[in-house]
């Protein structure tokens, strides 16, 4: 097929067997079979571009190929923990879940990157890679270096708006479709995301404090100064100190956060939102984002920038109370549209501000208390949208379906604030959830319909699976269940105040690194009790319990 960017594309199709016959829709083979007898035949695909196709060079056969990806895919799953539990379906899902994420994780020239999903989505993103990165954190830091450095290396420079562009800005997703390099649709690197910039920065603090590897900040540094600017400038036209988002081109996304549907961002009587619109999460991730970078400048030895973003982080904390907690709703209003007007709507959104520690520790309790009761919580975890609201639909895509990586870092919220048991009954939820689903593989989202006795959730039809955020749920879940964090300076691994969820009944973790040491841990339930036990350490390494 000959393109109309004029590039030439050829699909190759190789049989391990003679082809009887062979048609657009078919290839037909003739076996005699004896008795007991087996027979394989290989099908090997391979898309090329340009126009001396591959299929004139020798290509490896299909068994060589997949011994190849499966010794990959050990080499990587090699340097990472591994939980073991008497629950059998745990340990399966979170094998599942690990062997999931390093199918999507793309050797890249600056690292492992995790591609979003399959099949939509299999491509450089950033908020979703962000996010799996901070999700797994603890797991295998090498994938947030990674992603740190390729998205660094892909940070707008200039002004352009088919593409949604600013100086600064972090990427959205890119495309190397025939439509995006024509310019059809704006994808081919486009910078539509409001989120990916302040998350950037998020990120590259957690992963400092996770593994104190100064050298690649300093490398960062330029990169982070230029995100922050445009947070300041671009990312904040109006200058009221919020973060806002308004699309520069028709071609663009008209919604620029996570809930990125045309009909998920509206008032309380169903109105749609008119932009510029700031979304509460923004507002915490550029808290986030603030505070992360006052840490690393005094990591860096600038203790007047350090000073600096931290005072600013504290006044974006002050205003966004005042401006984004509503009283009567007991939790914070979902944007502020292009008027300054609130959008009174209880949506999950509200979860992310108790994530990055934005919401004051007097607010905690009333944010959990709304999104734990029965109109966001459906059994199987917390759902976009309360229902009762006006454009609520269990079957929507943003308004009301659950999404186990908005379940995430809603309990990472809930831990955050001392609220573990609910973080863990939302690990409950969701591990039920996954009882249901082949493979016990998490899906990109699936439907908000209560949970009833002895039947499944329902599934999104097009959800993506796996997807590399809803994979890495699992790896988050446990760690805000068990408060698992590090001290670099003090060499050791923190459990603070670790409970298990009502499902598990013990867990081991093995190979917890921390530098070119590690350990193994085993917690068991005894009674009312957590018994927590080091049973094997690796180098100079400490366990520290709070």
């Amino acid at each position: 097929y000959t393109g109309l960017d004029g590039q030439r594309r050829r699909s190759v199709l190789r049989f391990g067997a003679p082809v009887q016959s062979l048609t657009a829709n078919s290839a037909m083979f003739h076996l005699a079979l004896l008795p007991g007898e087996t027979r394989v035949i290989d099908l090997t695909v391979e898309c090329t571009t340009g126009e001396h196709p591959r299929s004139q060079v020798q290509v490896d056969a299909f068994l060589p190929a997949l011994r190849r990806a499966r010794r990959a895919m050990r080499l990587s799953a090699s340097r990472t923990p591994v939980a073991v539990s008497t629950n059998t379906t745990f340990t399966e899902a979170w094998r599942r879940a690990v062997s999931d994420l390093y199918m999507l994780v793309t050797e890249t020239e600056d690292g492992p990157f995790p591609y979003a999903g399959i099949p939509w989505f299999s491509t450089v993103f950033g908020r979703d890679s962000l996010i799996t990165a901070l999700q797994t954190l603890w797991l295998d830091p090498a994938i947030a270096r990674g992603v740190l450095r390729h998205l660094a290396r892909h940070q707008a420079t200039d002004f352009d708006a088919p593409s949604d562009a600013e100086p600064g800005k972090i990427l959205h997703e890119t495309r190397s479709g025939e439509m995006a390099l024509l310019g059809e649709v704006p994808f081919r690197r486009y910078y539509g995301s409001v989120d990916s910039t302040p998350l950037f920065v998020m990120l590259a603090g957690a992963y400092l404090e996770r593994t104190a590897d100064v050298d690649t900040l300093r490398a960062l540094w330029p990169n982070i100064i230029a995100a922050l600017r445009w947070m300041d400038e671009s990312g904040d036209r109006d200058r009221d100190g919020f973060i806002e988002y308004h699309r520069q081109s028709d071609t663009g996304l008209v919604n620029q956060g996570w809930k990125d549907s045309k009909d998920s961002i509206f008032h309380a009587d169903g109105r749609l939102a008119e932009g510029p619109v700031a979304l509460v999460e923004v507002q915490a991730y550029a808290f986030g984002a603030w505070r992360a970078a006052a840490a690393i400048a005094r990591r860096l030895g600038d203790d007047d920038a350090a000073t600096k973003h931290a005072e600013r982080a504290e006044r974006l904390r002050r205003q966004f109370d005042a401006v984004f907690f509503d009283e009567a709703m007991g939790s914070y209003v979902l944007a502020l549209d292009g008027g300054k007007k609130p959008c009174r709507v209880r949506a999950s959104n509200a979860g992310h501000a108790l994530f990055t520690g934005i919401a004051l520790p007097e607010r905690a309790e009333q944010v959990v208390k709304c999104l734990s009761g029965p109109s966001f919580f459906s059994g199987w975890g917390v759902r976009t949208l309360a229902t009762g609201e006006p454009r609520y639909n269990p079957m929507s895509y943003h308004n009301g379906s659950v999404w186990p990586h908005d379940n995430a870092l809603i309990a990472a919220g809930f831990a955050r604030y001392g609220f573990r048991h609910s973080a863990a009954r939302i690990f409950a939820g969701l591990f039920a959830a996954s009882r249901y689903i082949e493979l016990h593989r998490l899906p990109e989202l699936f439907c908000g319909f209560p949970r009833r006795r002895s039947h499944g959730p329902t599934f999104y039809p097009v959800a993506c699976a796996p997807q590399a955020w809803a994979t890495a749920t699992p790896v988050s879940l446990l760690q805000s269940c068990l408060g698992l964090g590090f001290d670099t300076s003090r060499g050791s691994v923190i459990l603070d105040a670790p409970l298990l969820p009502d499902f598990l009944d013990d867990v081991s973790l093995r190979r917890i690194s921390l530098g070119d040491s590690s350990v193994d841990i085993a917690l068991r339930r005894s009674n009312s009790e957590l018994a927590v036990e080091v049973t094997e350490r690796r180098g100079n390494i400490r366990v520290d319990l709070s």
